[in-house]
């Protein structure tokens, strides 16, 4: 696959809301492992596919200690969200060499549409949970 260059910040597609996928097709995987080439060359733990310059609503994420467990999300939206928070520092590939720390929800539910066309509800926490709402944020 390949490693995509990330935008910059003033690029007006950052700036503008991404379009739900219809269906996981083809080119959906080949934007996914792209994706996940760019996320793991960065080296991060997520991607949403603004970032990269295409308007649909794709995230990968990878908070794993080991790479290779990325999972693939279309049209991903949290369904609930701890009340507990953790801080974490966030950064982001659009604005190279800054990074703030946030507070988010611990621990998240997400429903997407999984790599297999599926409807997906998920539990993410901790790291996993922080990287999948920046994500959601693209």
């Amino acid at each position: 696959m390949a490693v995509r260059p990330c935008l910059p910040y003033s690029d007006r597609r950052l700036h503008i809301a991404a379009e739900p996928v219809a269906a996981i097709t083809e080119t959906v995987r080949m934007i996914w492992d792209d994706m996940i080439d760019t996320m793991d060359a960065m080296p991060g733990v997520g991607l949403a596919a603004p970032q990269i310059g295409i308007l649909q609503r794709l995230a990968v994420v990878d908070a794993s200690d080991k790479r290779g467990q990325a999972i693939r999300m279309a049209n991903p939206e949290i369904l609930h969200a701890s009340v507990q928070m953790r801080a974490h520092d966030e950064a982001s590939p659009n604005l190279p060499g800054v990074f703030a720390q946030i507070e988010r929800p611990r621990a998240v539910t997400v429903r997407f549409l999984n790599a297999d066309g599926e409807i997906e509800d998920k539990d993410f926490v901790g790291l996993w949970a922080t990287s999948v709402q920046h994500q959601i944020d693209h």
